[in-house]
């Protein structure tokens, strides 16, 4: 099930990114990116619709993934921003 990110507190919805960005082990070379700019590119993918929260209920988790990965029956869903 996707969850429109408005619907998350603001520190959960931190919590979930930064969790994602810790988690995800992307080699970006050999500059090293921090923290806040990681967080900052998964924002933009969010506030751009690329980038959706996934949850799953029957293990009681949520995921970060981009929305062309999701099957068509759950891509298809409207989670944009409004206005």
């Amino acid at each position: 099930m996707i969850i429109p990110y408005k619907l998350l507190k603001a520190d959960t919805l931190r919590g979930v990114i930064e969790a994602f960005v810790v988690q995800e082990g992307t080699d970006y070379g050999e500059e090293e990116v921090t923290l806040e700019t990681k967080v900052a590119q998964v924002k933009r993918q969010r506030d751009e619709g690329s980038a959706v929260i996934v949850c799953d209920e029957e293990d009681q988790s949520c995921a970060i993934v981009l929305k062309a990965w999701l099957p068509e029956s759950l891509g298809q869903i409207d989670d944009s921003p409004g206005e």
